[in-house]
């Protein structure tokens, strides 16, 4: 078979399963069949497909299928204008939390600053700010064994691992230290809304890292009360919060002698990070 039937018949199947992205999605895993940019098969659709790579690009289109994600499949997402390498363990990561990186960029650009990274998972975050950051380190914690090996290959990855570390322990076991900087990407769905999440994040992506409790803010109100410990004086907590929490936290925080300096909202114009320093 030619490029161009492949690709047609890849896109066929995945419009079968109502995948939106179909096309795309079918020169995209033909791509990763290949080893070879999509920009040049599609210039050379002419081209003949032997029969192995046929049998391993129909595996591909059955996981799409299933509504896996693409970025699952491919094993890497792009953040930041980074590639970062991901598995099931690692939640996907989103362009909202991009605008997270910009703000913090911002404010800390050319200082030396410590950070700690709470539920790092693929380390995106944490990796994405000290690339920039030159002069500062970084520490990123999580639970989950799995996604801190991950983390650590894209520190490798990125030429970073002799400014951070990551650590397979909760942010509640860590004592030793004062940040100038606390982010975290925490679950913040509730719980009655888990079941309503589409397909290929219900099914696929890690529950720990999107189930935030009965009200959704299980792990954010304990990372705010840790926070408190954990940080200098005037350090700043930046933190990512579902739709319509911005009271709840906003509350939270000013109790726990916060003072909110930055709110960022998405591309839905919904209030989705807060940056608030600490006023002890």
């Amino acid at each position: 078979m030619k490029t161009l039937e492949i690709i047609k018949m890849g896109s066929k199947l995945l419009k079968d399963k109502k995948i939106p992205s179909f096309i795309l999605d079918s020169e995209i895993l033909l791509s990763k069949t290949l080893n070879r940019p999509r920009e040049k098969i599609l210039i050379n659709l002419e081209q003949k497909i032997n029969q192995k790579n046929i049998l391993v690009f129909k595996e591909y289109l059955l996981r799409r299928s299933k509504n896996e994600p693409i970025a699952y499949i491919l094993e890497e997402k792009e953040f930041w204008s980074k590639k970062f390498k991901i598995n099931k363990h690692t939640l996907i990561p989103r362009p909202e939390t991009e605008l997270l990186v910009e703000k913090l960029l911002n404010i800390f650009k050319g200082k030396k600053i410590t950070i700690l990274d709470i539920g790092t998972g693929s380390g995106c975050i944490l990796i994405s700010l000290l690339c920039d950051l030159k002069k500062s380190l970084g520490v990123g914690i999580d639970t989950s064994k799995n996604a801190i090996l991950m983390a650590k290959k894209n520190a490798y990855k990125h030429k970073l691992s002799g400014r951070i570390k990551f650590l397979n322990r909760s942010f509640e076991n860590i004592f030793s230290k004062k940040f100038d900087l606390i982010v975290s990407n925490p679950p913040y769905i509730e719980k009655k809304d888990m079941r309503n999440l589409s397909e290929d994040i219900k099914k696929y992506e890690p529950r720990m890292a999107l189930d935030g409790g009965n009200d959704g803010l299980d792990l954010i109100k304990k990372i705010i009360y840790k926070s408190r410990k954990i940080l200098k004086i005037n350090g700043t907590l930046a933190i990512e919060i579902g739709n319509k929490q911005i009271e709840k936290v906003s509350k939270i925080l000013t109790n726990n002698n916060f003072r909110i300096k930055h709110v960022i909202k998405d591309y839905k114009n919904n209030i989705r990070c807060v940056l608030a320093n600490y006023k002890n």
